[in-house]
């Protein structure tokens, strides 16, 4: 995991045991809007090696940055060693993937006829399939290949596409995660919609006013379960997925599809509400995204559930947020702490969710994550410990 909050899983950690969001005023490009974003620094000082260079593009620098923290790609390596380069598949999520190379390459355009210039390439920078074509290449694989855009669901329902495909014999590992980078199209496209903070979000807040968004890279490596498992390894216990399709951008009022996502996790990890010891919340600060998820929460949970969400760190991801939270999930089990939510002063009261606003140590063996996208499409993933 690479974000705002530090580049792989100890600087994360840190970041999230310390309380530090990484959320800061935009400087970003030539953005002129009051808000706040996560910005990965030194993204484009990463340099992509000549047989990428068609890569070329902030979505994919930040992907690189992403991919050679915390010993992933060796790990990655060995998976290829172990099954075989066609056995091997990648899974990635993504919403804007590298629109920014096109936005540079307009400005770039030919004034007499519009041409875009000769040195932008299109299908390997822009094109949502992109960031899994690059994967796939940086470590020379030649199995099979998906790009997942789903809005801000991307990242999750990657482990669900990898899962089933692993279940059916054609793989026998994936790369599954997201990477979203910051450009002007999202960053006026949400302040077109009303949605932008002017200050660093504040999820579950009474006086909550909107998003801030962030980029990121997160990666998981899925295999099946071996016979013997490390004492720290997490397990994919359940997903979730469904669409309610309630409305172009926002969510059902009563949280439908976020209901039915939970509930379908929960039955196919064989699990009750109560065997959850936390849930990391969508929770991206509007106020109509909030309630949804809050109604939907209490529903199947009740109101006794510890629960948080962790945009108030990294900002809102977009097609890298389920991959993030799930790293932030396993982390949390990996060191029985449960993440209190940043920025948030006074819950709301019409709110009904047991909402941590300080960090909490203990024993925690089974997790959920939700992350919900525009057009109502839901995933929920439930991860466990080795242990339990």
């Amino acid at each position: 995991m690479t974000s705002c909050i530090g580049r792989g899983l100890k600087a994360s950690l840190e970041a999230i045991r310390e309380q530090q969001s990484g959320l800061a005023p935009c400087t970003f490009e030539t953005v002129d809007l009051p808000t706040y974003v996560g910005e990965v620094k030194g993204v484009d000082s990463v340099v992509l090696e000549q047989d990428l260079a068609a890569f070329d593009c902030r979505n994919n620098r930040l992907a690189e940055l992403g991919l050679e923290q915390d010993g992933f790609s060796d790990a990655v390596r060995r998976a290829v060693s172990k099954y075989g380069q066609d056995r091997v598949g990648v899974f990635m999520g993504t919403s804007t993937s590298g629109i920014l190379q096109t936005e540079l390459a307009y400005r770039r355009r030919d004034p007499v006829t519009g041409a875009l210039p000769d040195d932008f390439v299109y299908a390997k920078t822009q094109n949502t399939f992109s960031v899994a074509d690059f994967t796939r290449t940086y470590f020379k694989l030649t199995g099979p290949a998906v790009a997942i855009s789903s809005a801000c669901s991307s990242s999750a329902k990657v482990f669900g596409s990898a899962r089933r495909m692993i279940e059916a014999g054609l793989i026998d590992a994936a790369i599954v995660g997201g990477v979203d980078s910051l450009c002007l199209t999202t960053l006026y496209g949400f302040n077109s919609l009303g949605l932008l903070s002017q200050q660093a979000c504040r999820p579950y807040d009474k006086l909550r006013d909107g998003i801030s968004i962030g980029e990121a890279a997160a990666f998981a490596l899925l295999e099946r379960v071996p016979e013997h498992l490390d004492e720290h390894a997490v397990l994919l216990l359940g997903i979730g997925e469904s669409s309610d399709a309630y409305h172009m951008s926002s969510p059902h009022p009563e949280g439908l599809g976020a209901k039915m996502a939970m509930e379908t996790a929960l039955k196919m990890a064989g699990l009750q509400a109560q065997d959850i010891d936390y849930i990391n919340l969508h929770g991206t600060a509007t106020q109509t995204n909030d309630a949804a998820e809050s109604k939907a929460i209490s529903t199947v949970f009740g109101s006794d559930t510890p629960c948080s969400s962790t945009k108030g760190a990294t900002g809102h991801t977009l097609g890298a947020a389920g991959g993030v939270e799930a790293v932030i999930c396993a982390l949390a089990l990996q060191n029985n702490l449960i993440p209190g939510g940043l920025n948030t002063h006074e819950i709301d009261p019409g709110l009904e969710v047991n909402y941590l606003l300080q960090n909490k140590e203990q024993r925690i063996t089974r997790v959920l994550s939700n992350s919900f996208g525009f057009g109502g499409t839901n995933c929920s993933l439930i991860l466990g410990r080795a242990t339990a």
